[in-house]
């Protein structure tokens, strides 16, 4: 139980709060005279005022006050000044010829002065009584001091001005009957008569709660009708009067200050239990477990990770499958006219490790879709980024030799050096190499290893721990250099002869390329705590840089080699006039670049052989 001592305004705020607090029906409310009975407290507040037993002060009616009241109006009660402004506000108009007021300026209907009061438009205050007593109190202590210091004087005398100590003497002493009938007199503390009402706030009905009286108390006499109270519906036996239950089991205990007896029940949170080994403390617990039903113990939290069979993980996966089919189709084709100028003139050893890198980039998904452990996070780690390296490692290789063949054309007929193939898959490799060392000195720096996670108290993330803190862009820091330094140099190389479009198309896959990296950067970096979503972001964003990557670059040359045979042959591989079929004069670069192209896998091929 709790004795509340407040204004209905304060306690109102009490109610509110144990709602929010879920308490409600766990207080038994002893309510003081400044809130009781109040319609600010329990309107709205129903539930948790229910089973209030409070004190209302004792109050009869002042006989002959409502007959005056009722009797009032603006003409006949002239001595009280602000008796039209209460009959404006009243009856909501505005009286005629009175002052303009903030408040009756709202008014636009005139009143008629045929207004009356009456009791169904008029309610009165049940405290009358105490305000009749009061002014009663003063009055008489006057007399009698008046009578004892002036005798038959008429008015004030000099023996009375001024008497405060006297005059709160005589106060002290008054007994009279009051307009109520009720006899009045100070107790000896100053204190006017006890007489309170003993209230009772419960349901009548379900949902029908009404403030009843249950007793009195009377010079110092207590009588309750027991009977008629009830704390809660259909319970008529009062709350247990016990200094301390047992504690629930999700609750500690508080021991009362200086008792070995009494404590406070309180809560753990959602996350701890009680201490098993002392009932006064709650537990945390640890990250990637939460409490029972019971809170008794800390359950694990079943590990999650991107499962294969999941919608995210088949969906990437179906993605990569269609990939490593069109790309091992594409292998074939190559293999199949591997002497055929065209597959001559793509350059077939880099064309070869291009898409070896393709089909790697399409293969990389099913590891990422493995359950996590330190191996698999160490295979994740080295083959996202190793996968990107050797595809834009060739396209670098490639798009390098063209610009330098060309701008060696416009200088001299001296063929450039490092650019027959041998020469380019050393300058590939070494390219390739520095991204293994890359790799090598991260895992020795930072092992790769599969962690717990846990972005919030109810996950239990089985992760690598790359993903975590986002330090897997370091694997892709040096393809993301590959990229952008291919772009530019496919830009440089855009405008060269027709015959020799292939740079084209490698400006077309790298613009592609950069706006997918443009999207995945910051969707990796957004996903944090949902690992699913960013591991199938990643998986899909390197599958579409590799299909992007085939359908640019391939497409074209199974085209002439599938569809269009005649132009498989080495004329069509020469920069001629569109008009003659002849070499151009004044396209050395070209012509070199033509040479170069032909020869220089020619030689190599009969070199293999």
């Amino acid at each position: 139980g709790a004795i509340i001592f407040g204004s209905d305004q304060e306690v109102a705020g009490v109610m509110r709060a144990v709602r929010r607090c879920n308490a409600t029906g766990i207080f038994s409310w002893i309510g003081s005279d400044g809130w009781s009975a109040r319609d600010l407290v329990s309107v709205g507040n129903e539930p948790e005022v229910e089973g209030t037993l409070s004190v209302q002060p004792q109050a009869n009616p002042v006989a002959g006050f409502e007959e005056y009241f009722l009797n009032l109006t603006v003409e006949n009660n002239k001595r009280n000044p602000w008796f039209v402004e209460f009959w404006e506000d009243h009856f909501q108009c505005k009286y005629p010829n009175s002052s303009r007021t903030p408040y009756n300026k709202r008014y636009t209907r005139e009143c008629t002065t045929k207004e009356r009061l009456s009791r169904h438009n008029t309610t009165f205050e049940k405290q009358l009584q105490f305000v009749s007593d009061a002014v009663m109190a003063l009055a008489v202590a006057l007399e009698n001091m008046h009578t004892e210091m002036c005798g038959d004087t008429f008015g004030l005398c000099d023996a009375m001005n001024p008497k405060g100590p006297e005059l709160l003497r005589y106060l002290r002493n008054v007994t009279f009957n009051g307009l109520s009938g009720d006899k009045f007199r100070f107790d000896p503390n100053g204190d006017g008569p006890a007489r309170y009402n003993i209230i009772h706030f419960k349901q009548v009905t379900r949902n029908d709660y009404q403030w009843v009286k249950v007793g009195e108390y009377l010079d110092g006499e207590l009588s309750l009708n027991m009977s008629k109270i009830q704390f809660k519906l259909d319970h008529i036996q009062p709350p247990e009067s016990v200094c301390s239950p047992p504690c629930e089991v999700s609750q500690a205990k508080k021991y009362v200050e200086g008792e070995s007896c009494c404590w406070h029940c309180f809560n753990c949170t959602q996350y701890q239990i009680r201490n098993p080994k002392d009932e006064t403390q709650c537990l945390m617990c640890p990250l990637g477990t939460i409490p029972d039903r019971g809170r008794n113990v800390c359950l694990e939290i079943p590990e999650a990770f991107l499962r294969a069979e999941s919608a995210w993980a088949i969906s990437a996966m179906t993605i990569s499958a269609l990939g490593i089919m069109v790309t091992l189709f594409v292998v074939g084709v190559f293999i199949r006219h591997n002497q055929t100028p065209v597959v001559k003139a793509a350059g077939r050893e880099l064309s070869y490790v291009l898409l070896t890198g393709i089909l790697l980039c399409y293969l990389i998904t099913f590891v990422l879709v493995l359950k996590p452990t330190n191996f698999v996070c160490g295979l994740q780690r080295f083959g996202a980024g190793f996968c990107f390296t050797v595809v834009y490692a060739a396209l670098l290789t490639k798009t390098n030799r063209i610009a330098r063949i060309f701008n060696a054309g416009k200088r001299t007929a001296k063929r450039p050096s490092f650019i027959n193939p041998r020469s380019q898959l050393f300058i590939c490799s070494g390219l390739v190499s520095f991204q293994v060392l890359i790799n090598i000195v991260w895992m020795l720096l930072s092992p790769p290893r599969a962690v717990h996670h846990y972005p919030t108290r109810e996950d239990n993330l089985l992760v690598c721990s790359s993903y975590v803190d986002a330090s897997y862009m370091i694997a892709f820091g040096y393809p993301i250099l590959l990229i952008v330094v291919c772009t530019i140099y496919a830009i440089l190389t855009r405008n060269i002869p027709e015959a020799f479009n292939e740079s084209k198309h490698i400006v077309f896959t790298m613009y592609t390329t950069c706006v997918i990296w443009l999207a995945f950067v910051p969707l990796y970096f957004v996903t944090g705590n949902h690992m699913p979503l960013r591991i199938t972001s990643m998986s899909v964003a390197i599958s579409l840089s590799a299909s992007v990557t085939i359908g640019c670059l391939f497409s074209p040359k199974l085209y002439i080699i599938l569809i269009r045979p005649e132009r498989n042959v080495r004329q069509s591989m020469m920069p001629t006039s569109r008009y003659s079929g002849t070499v151009k004069s004044g396209t050395s670069a070209s012509v070199m670049a033509a040479a170069v192209a032909i020869t220089d896998n020619h030689r190599l091929s009969q070199t293999f052989v």
